[in-house]
């Protein structure tokens, strides 16, 4: 069974002053409601909080911590670089991978991406892979085969074991931070479209169970349109995730 999954995406946002108060009322919000038990929450905060927001998470259900990136090497010589065992460590049990911003901003490539895949799994952590076509791309009717190629780049070398720990989130360039949310007719034929590519390489029996999340201006006024897609299992969550209310309330977006 698919699991149903709300990342936060807290980017570089929040002082620590101001990250602590807003942690407390997600967690108490949380607290106290029994409809958002069953969904696995996750919160990727500054990469300075997490060891501060995995002990003050501990025991509530389905919570968990996440890191917005991590470096590709184990260790070494690699000055400002962020490790995944050193995540680990101070409680991560996701890494965003992929985002975007890191694609764009950072110039991240496709094998860059696949090696720090590659050394999430191996560390016994949670990758969540992110892809997404810009509005050029979508425009010239290219969106489907350059999706396709991220995955495939990226992830199509895994084993199907290691595969099926993946959380892919399909987030469409030209929606992040603009506003613009696709329609869930556009959404559905994406995560169709990503779901299909993941049964023609490892059969039904992944993609089947694999979750895929939409990423790109999801909010509580959407969310629950877009979680009743067939083939949308959460969301992968930016501005909105910084606001409590409105983050536990696309939690609560789920169909019943």
């Amino acid at each position: 069974m698919r699991k149903k999954i709300v990342a936060g995406n807290w980017k570089m946002n929040k002082t620590y002053s101001e990250a602590v108060p807003l942690l407390y009322e997600i967690k108490d919000l949380l607290f106290k409601s029994k409809k958002a038990e069953s969904v696995i929450k996750i919160i990727a905060p500054p990469s300075l909080y997490i060891h501060d927001f995995y002990e003050t998470t501990k025991g509530l259900k389905n919570l968990f911590v996440g890191a917005q990136n991590c470096s590709y090497e184990e260790s070494g010589a690699y000055t400002g670089e962020v490790s995944a065992t050193m995540l680990k460590s101070v409680g991560a049990a996701y890494i965003i991978i992929g985002h975007s911003e890191r694609r764009s901003y950072f110039k991240e490539t496709a094998e860059e991406l696949k090696k720090k895949t590659e050394i999430t799994l191996k560390h016994g952590l949670t990758p969540i892979f992110c892809i997404g076509e810009t509005m050029e791309k979508r425009q010239a009717n290219e969106h489907f085969k350059i999706v396709e190629a991220q995955i495939t780049d990226s992830l199509f070398h895994l084993s199907p074991a290691d595969f099926q720990k993946i959380v892919l989130a399909y987030e469409p360039v030209w929606a992040i931070g603009t506003g613009l949310t696709a329609t869930t007719a556009q959404a559905q034929e994406m995560h169709h479209h990503i779901r299909s590519l993941v049964e023609k390489k490892y059969g039904n029996a992944v993609s089947s169970e694999i979750s895929i999340l939409y990423g790109g201006s999801c909010n509580e006024k959407n969310a629950a349109e877009l979680f009743a897609c067939p083939d949308v299992d959460g969301g992968l969550i930016g501005g909105a995730a910084l606001k409590a209310k409105e983050f536990i309330e696309i939690i609560h977006s789920f169909p019943a």
